[in-house]
């Protein structure tokens, strides 16, 4: 299969959570003998912090100043597609969902890896630049990075004719343990981008612990954090980390914290890719609680939940022993039901089951 995407990014994991997605659902296309050309705005803030610059064969980025001026090259790669992908926060989404509507690409498909954001937006009655007056209408799938309730929500408020979820993933040949480092030990570490709908559940099971435990290391990892976040002394901080440091920063800790945006938790069935690679680093997760968080990893036996501070300090204060099982447990979940690998034939899957069900 040949597939044409237009996205916010691969080349920068900066301040988004997509790049590290797309790099191991390309990767796990790329293995099976799909072809994959990603197209991407070359913004200045993903420039800067650039940390892949080329896709492996059979997979072409295509980096692009000016929708106009790509346009061509955008129609070539349609016309020899098997399917043409648009996605949530892609900087011309209006526009690649014209081209891909108006091409005669085979399956045209829009995967939302925002679908709380998205609906909450929507019903804000605010602008979504990426989708047009139509919404989801024009599209043969659309993938959700959410699911349970919000696939409902995308048919009756966006339109959307066929939905399928498709949830976040970890590629292995990334996400693996990894010997610690000092400067990213901690009690409690949380890798993530600043977001303001995660900072009451950030403050009730990170900072507040860290307040709590003064002569204790915690760590947190990440961007865009506001000079008015309240630190304490013994928080530290680690700029942006490249995916190649994750397994290093995770197993660094002695767990590692997931955080879910407020809309993504109130919606429900909506695994970050961070809870994904944790696990496959090996390491003991502490999460929030959000509805279906138990079909990806059971609570007690796989994953540590909080639903209060107490939660927090008492995962805090589990034996060695009881970690290290809930890790291993974890990692192998992961490993078995989680990989980038099945999420990319799960993509392929629904691919295909949109074509055979239009050519009959």
């Amino acid at each position: 299969m040949r597939l044409a995407i237009f996205g916010l990014s691969v080349s920068s994991t900066w301040g988004n959570g997509h790049a590290a997605l797309w790099r191991g659902l390309i990767h796990g296309l790329l293995a099976d003998g799909h072809r994959v050309a990603f197209f991407e705005r070359d913004v200045p803030y993903y420039a800067e912090n650039r940390d892949l610059s080329s896709l492996p064969d059979g997979g072409e980025l295509v980096l692009y100043d000016d929708w106009n001026e790509v346009l061509p090259r955008v129609r070539a790669a349609l016309a020899g597609a098997d399917a043409g992908m648009v996605t949530s926060y892609c900087p011309d989404g209006i526009e690649a969902t014209r081209a891909v509507l108006d091409s005669r690409v085979p399956v045209r498909c829009f995967y939302d890896l925002d679908t709380p954001v998205t609906l909450e937006r929507i019903e804000a009655g605010e602008q979504v630049n990426y989708l047009g007056p139509d919404g989801l209408s024009g599209f043969d799938l659309v993938l959700s990075y959410t699911g349970g309730l919000a696939l409902d929500a995308l048919r009756d408020r966006l339109g959307a004719r066929r939905v399928a979820p498709l949830y976040g993933s970890v590629d292995p040949a990334t996400h693996r343990p990894a010997p610690p480092r000092a400067e990213y030990a901690a009690l409690l570490s949380y890798l993530g981008t600043y977001a303001a709908d995660r900072q009451a559940a950030l403050e009730q099971f990170f900072i507040e612990p860290a307040r709590l435990r003064p002569e204790a290391r915690f760590v947190i990892g990440g961007a865009q954090y506001p000079a008015g976040f309240p630190w304490t002394p013994n928080i530290f901080f680690v700029r942006h980390l490249p995916p190649a440091l994750h397994p290093e920063f995770y197993c660094s800790g002695r767990i590692t914290l997931n955080v879910t945006r407020a809309a993504m938790a109130r919606m429900g069935w909506c695994p970050s890719g961070r809870l994904f690679e944790a696990a496959a680093c090996g390491v003991p997760i502490l999460s929030d609680w959000w509805d279906g968080l138990d079909a990806f990893f059971e609570p007690g036996r796989e994953i540590l939940v909080a639903r209060t501070t107490e939660d927090a300090i008492a995962a805090l204060d589990l034996p060695e022993a009881d970690l290290a099982a809930i890790a291993r447990r974890a990692r192998a979940r992961a490993l078995s039901e989680h990989s980038a690998q099945r999420r990319a034939r799960e993509m392929v899957s629904a691919l295909e089951s949109v074509g055979a069900g239009q050519e009959a």
